[in-house]
This record gives structure tokens, sequence and C-alpha cells, in this order.
């Protein structure tokens, strides 16, 4: 099952809270205040669970909602109304397909990336990645790592080199090979945001200019367990790249699953992959039914 792991954390707890705010009582107005605050305190933002409780307070007004089983059935509903992009969940079919990944560090970028790449391996794809983080120590040397191990090849400079010269001479790798999929890793360094903005612009040009033909993604890499700084990520990398969709990682034991409706919802950005764990094989693609339909199934 997709969402075995972070069931335990955010869905058994989420469902546990609100069981608690029940215990046998009528849904009245001081009840659905305090689902209120049981979403926020799940990471739900307040501009997303203020969404929710409207409708859930119209549909015990009209449907005549009375029981808890009830009142949770309709909050899986709306969440996953709410958290549903349609096909924009869907990590672009077209080759050739340039990813840049974006994100801060110690996110899981280098290890999602990783993991992208032996996920598109697994499907018959073949993958190339550039390292184009050449400001942070060792970044390249990490990415390497996992080409190894996944059984790809990296693109790499020295630490300290143009960014734009690594993805100019992957491009031309994955051209003179006919290459599926490269993904291109970028620094994290959003403090510098006008630095990052000007050297995700310039890439983005050379890519434009020396790979035309190929299809574009920008997946911003979010680590679930820092919830609401994960959502200040989300506003300040959405200010300075045209995002198409989340990565969200470390979505185990230990995070809460609030932010995946928050971001999809306040956002408007579809989360694409889930980390749900260490292994090589745990990035899985969202499903926004199976999501919901995981919250209070335990």
């Amino acid at each position: 099952m997709l969402f075995e792991k972070p069931k335990k954390s955010f869905f058994g707890k989420l469902s546990e809270k609100i069981s608690e705010v029940f215990l046998g009582r009528t849904v009245d107005e001081e009840l659905l205040e305090e689902l209120e605050e049981v979403l926020i305190t799940s990471d739900i933002g307040m501009e997303t669970t203020m969404k929710i409780i409207g409708q859930l307070r119209e549909d015990v007004r009209k449907q005549g909602l009375t029981t808890e089983q009830q009142v949770k059935d309709r909050i899986a509903s709306i969440i996953e109304g709410l958290i549903d992009k349609g096909e924009n969940h869907q990590i672009c079919q077209e080759i050739p397909l340039v990813v840049l990944m974006i994100g801060v560090n110690g996110g899981g970028k280098t290890t999602s990336i990783g993991k992208m790449a032996n996920k598109f391996k697994q499907e018959g794809k073949s993958v190339l990645l550039a390292a184009a983080d050449t400001f942070r120590a060792a970044a390249g040397e990490q990415l390497e790592l996992w080409g190894e191990r996944v059984g790809v090849n990296v693109i790499s400079h020295h630490e300290g080199a143009d960014p734009s010269a690594v993805i100019f001479d992957a491009i031309q790798s994955a051209k003179a090979k006919n290459i599926d999929i490269l993904i291109c890793d970028t620094a994290g360094r959003i403090q510098t945001k006008k630095n990052l903005m000007v050297e995700l612009e310039k890439m983005n040009k050379i890519i434009g200019r020396e790979y035309p033909e190929a299809a574009r993604e920008t997946l911003l890499v979010l680590d679930a367990t820092t919830g609401k700084n994960a959502i200040s990520q989300a506003k300040e990398f959405g200010e300075i790249a045209d995002i198409t969709g989340i990565v969200l990682t470390k979505l185990d034991g230990t995070a809460k699953g609030g932010i995946v409706i928050t971001i999809a919802d306040e956002f408007n950005m579809p989360v694409k992959f889930i980390g749900i764990g260490e292994g090589m094989n745990d990035l899985k693609e969202f499903d926004p039914a199976e999501f919901a339909g995981g919250l209070f199934n335990e």
C-alpha cells in the first residue's frame, strides 16, 4: 500500500485526534471549531483549514451529518477535492525530457534525484545526471555516488564552476547518446535569492537554446518534516521559478502529512512524488485519491 508508512503518523494521529474531539458528542459549532484546531495542528495551513471547515459546516447543515464516521468521510472527500490536480500529478511522459531539481540544501534533493533516476531506469528509460550544484562542497561527489548505485552517468565540473556550463555539457552528452531523461541538480541557497534567480534563468536559457526539442519539468523538493517551513520554501521558490510539481521527501513515520494538503491547495502545485523511506525504491508517484482515502482507514 502506497501510504502505509505515513498512515502510522499523520493518518493515524489525525484520526485519533478527531475521535478524541467527538467522544459521543453531537455535531455543533463548538465541535466544528475544535475540529478546525485539530487540522491546523496537523500542519494544514490556516487558509486551507478554513476551506475544509467551511465546506464541512455547509454539508453538516445540508446533509444532516451527525456521526463521527460521516464527518471523517466528508473531510476526506473535501481534502481529495483540494489536492487533486488531475493529470498534472504525473511526470511528463514526453522524451527527451529535462528535469530541473530545485530546493534548499538538506531537503533530500540529491537523494530524490538518485531515486528518480532509479525509477526511470526500471521503466526502461535511459537517464543522465548533471551535477549543476557547484556551490556546495561535495554535492557533485554525492550525486556521482548515486550515479554509481543506480548505474547512470553523471556530468560534473569542479567545485565553484559555472553551473550553466555543466548543464551545457550535459545537454551535449544527452543529445549525442540519445538519452531519454536528463536530471539536473541545482544549488539550494534560497538565502541569496537574487543570485539563485539569475542562475536558474541562465540555466533555462541554455536549455531553451541548446535543447529546444526537449520537454521540461521543474520540480521543487521539500522536506515534509519541516512543516510550515516547507510551506515558506514553496512560496519563496515559487517566486523565482516556474515550478511544475513537488517532490515531498521524508513523508514517513516522523512526518505530519498535512503539508501535502496545504501546498497542493494554497499554491496550486501538484505533488508528483513522495519519499516514504530511505530505500532505493521508496520514491512513489503521488495518488490524491489514495492519499485522501487513507486518511481514516487505519
